[in-house]
């Protein structure tokens, strides 16, 4: 993907830049409220959880790790000497 050239304002006068930091200023302000309320909704504190949701939680982030501890286990199996662990055991030298 090219980069995507913006147009180059030419400023003639100094209230011209005066103008144009006014809106970017505005334009900061606006997606720093916007970012705001969105990294506030990311972090709502759940309320009225009772306990089988607490269970059912649990059950469920358990699940996922046995997942993905297999799966791990499955990928190292089969592609661990790409990570300088090898399936053959190595002979001890005395």
């Amino acid at each position: 993907m090219l980069p995507v050239k913006k147009p180059v304002r030419d400023y003639r006068t100094l209230d011209e830049i005066r103008q144009r930091k006014d809106e970017l200023l505005e334009d900061l302000q606006k997606d720093n409220t916007q970012f705001s309320t969105l990294w506030n909704q990311v972090f709502l504190k759940r309320e009225d959880n009772t306990k089988a949701d607490y269970i059912a939680g649990l059950v469920s982030n358990g699940i996922v790790a046995f997942d993905t501890f297999l799966l791990i286990r499955k990928l190292m199996k089969n592609y661990g000497s790409l990570f300088g662990f090898s399936s053959k055991k190595r002979k001890k030298r005395k």
